[in-house]
């Protein structure tokens, strides 16, 4: 399986994610993360890893998928 780490632009997912709001505290919020993770994923200083990825990935194909399942 090749490294998707690299290729996962944080700060465009954060934007599309539907129903979640734009901001970095409110998007770090609603997946988990710490801002500061956040900010370091989004200005490429660190790559997501693990579960991060996959639930990076279920958003970039449903991007109101955290609206959805904070209901």
């Amino acid at each position: 399986m090749p490294n998707q780490t690299a290729t996962i632009d944080v700060a465009a997912i954060r934007l599309s994610a539907g129903g979640v709001g734009v901001t970095q505290a409110a998007f770090a919020e609603s997946i988990g993360v710490s801002v500061r993770t956040l900010r370091n994923w989004e200005q490429w200083r660190r790559h997501p890893t693990g579960a991060a990825v996959v639930l990076l990935s279920l958003i970039v194909h449903d991007p109101g998928i955290i609206a959805k399942l904070s209901r």
